[in-house]
């Protein structure tokens, strides 16, 4: 199943920081929606507990105040107080309004219909002017009734505002808890989404790297696939021209030099023949001069018969991807015949050859052994000084046989070993040979150890260039493995 990938890499960034900000947008109004509601439900608490609050008190200072004036006009019998009583009785009213218009429970309620019925039956007895001493009163003892109900509302109202105060309390802890539970479950989603997207923004940047690098090792039989926004799936796609076209380059370049290495051989051939006949004096004896000369044509077509032979191993092993014929082959055989082969050309240079080393049986293609060998010699001999020493030294390593090659030239500079193994790369410092190298010998080596599991490397060393070529023993990988 192929996943969705928006248009653009900027609309996959756009998308991912949209779902990843989606979750916390939701928390934050959610969490503002809670916390306003508890506000306006604190803010309506307060203003009811002030209102209920004030309005008992005056409610219940206004009782007092009625009853100091009822008891005044029962004691000194002064009619005249009955204004100033009706004068607190109009602000006992207005106190009643304000009351009536809290929210009342239903004790509440019925203590103040109790504290109105009862002022009005006071107040009747008290505006009465027929009214006696005892009557007077008698009204003027229902006072502490009322004053009794005033406080039964203050205290409710009291309990009310404790319970509104208790439930906003709570309110509040629940608001947080569910605060806390929405952080603990958005941090895995918020997790789950910048992974997630960091995964598929990652992921086609990583095939393009890949891609890029492949491209970069030579190696382009892999077909580049892109998978992600079509801005980037385009980049991929002129990648994968581009790997064809380098592919097609590739393969010109080999048909180029199988051609021309074929084209060469024929007639290096006569050459080789010509001067093998005129080395063994066939057609006549020779002078000194002339065998001397002689010997020099002969030496000189072996070198150009082996340049020709690199070219073509160097093909073989790059594009054709020779496969190895293994089987059980003694090391000093192959290093016997390389020092037979490069015989010449030691002699030729006044060069000496030490072989030393262990007996050595390993499993591999003698054909590309001792290709690899004779250019590993091939180089020493090219880089030799006269009179000098080639030294070929064969020794078990573990699980590996190690192969060494050392010379006693110039030696390889620490910054060119990482590249003398590339194909057509030449050092900076010249060979002594007469004819110049292709710079693909020691790209063969790689090649076709590698195809035998094995490694070539440049080793430290005080005097001349010091290679190695690793294969594997027989029985190498079980023997790890145990």
């Amino acid at each position: 199943m192929r996943l969705y990938y928006p248009r653009s890499f900027p609309a996959l960034l756009g998308a991912g920081l949209a779902l990843i900000a989606l979750p916390l947008v939701f928390a934050v109004i959610n969490n503002a929606v809670t916390v306003d509601r508890l506000a306006n439900r604190s803010q309506n608490a307060v203003y009811q507990a002030v209102q209920a609050t004030q309005s008992s008190r005056r409610l219940a200072e206004l009782i007092v105040a009625l009853e100091r004036t009822a008891r005044q006009m029962a004691i000194l019998g002064d009619r005249s107080m009955l204004d100033a009583y009706q004068a607190n009785r109009q602000r006992f009213e207005q106190a009643v309004g304000e009351v009536t218009r809290l929210p009342l429970d239903a004790e509440q309620a019925h203590a103040l219909e109790e504290i109105v019925r009862e002022e009005k039956l006071a107040y009747s007895v008290l505006s009465d002017r027929n009214a006696t001493e005892t009557d007077l009163a008698a009204a003027v003892v229902r006072f502490p009734a009322l004053a009794d109900s005033a406080r039964v509302i203050t205290a409710r109202f009291t309990e009310l505002i404790d319970r509104e105060v208790e439930a906003l309390r709570a309110t509040a802890d629940q608001a947080r808890r569910i605060t806390l539970w929405q952080l603990l479950a958005l941090l895995p989603a918020v997790v789950f989404l910048v992974v997630g997207f960091t995964i598929l923004i990652a992921r086609p940047i990583r095939q393009i790297d890949a891609a890029i690098r492949t491209l970069g090792g030579g190696k382009f039989n892999a077909a580049v696939v892109v998978n992600g926004p079509q801005d980037l799936e385009y980049l991929g796609e002129r990648l994968e021209w581009l790997r064809q076209r380098l592919l097609d380059l590739e393969e010109q370049k080999n048909r180029f030099l199988r051609q021309m290495s074929h084209e060469l051989k024929t007639p290096l051939t006569a050459v080789r023949e010509g001067a093998e006949l005129l080395s063994d004096e066939i057609p006549g004896s020779l002078s000194p001069q002339q065998r001397e000369i002689v010997g020099i044509l002969r030496h000189h077509s072996v070198e150009l018969q082996r340049k020709i032979e690199d070219l073509l191993n160097y093909g073989a092993s790059r594009f054709h991807k020779t496969t190895p014929h293994l089987k059980a082959i003694r090391m000093e055989r192959i290093v016997g015949r390389v020092a037979g082969d490069q015989r010449l050309a030691l002699r030729s240079r006044d060069l000496k050859l030490d072989i030393s080393g262990q007996e050595v049986t390993v499993t591999a293609d003698a054909d590309m052994l001792r290709v690899a060998l004779d250019n590993l010699v091939s180089n020493a001999i090219k880089y030799s000084p006269p009179g000098g020493t080639i030294h070929i030294r064969t020794a078990r390593n573990g699980t590996h046989v190690a192969l060494d090659v050392l010379d006693e030239g110039p030696g390889i500079p620490p910054a060119e070993r990482d590249r003398i193994f590339e194909p057509f790369y030449q050092g900076a410092t010249p060979g002594n040979g007469a004819v110049q190298g292709t710079g693909i010998g020691l790209s063969v080596v790689r090649e076709y150890v590698t195809a035998h599991g094995g490694s070539v490397e440049v080793l430290a060393s005080s005097r001349g260039a010091h290679l190695r070529m690793k294969l594997p023993l027989p029985g190498a990988e079980k023997e790890a493995a145990a």
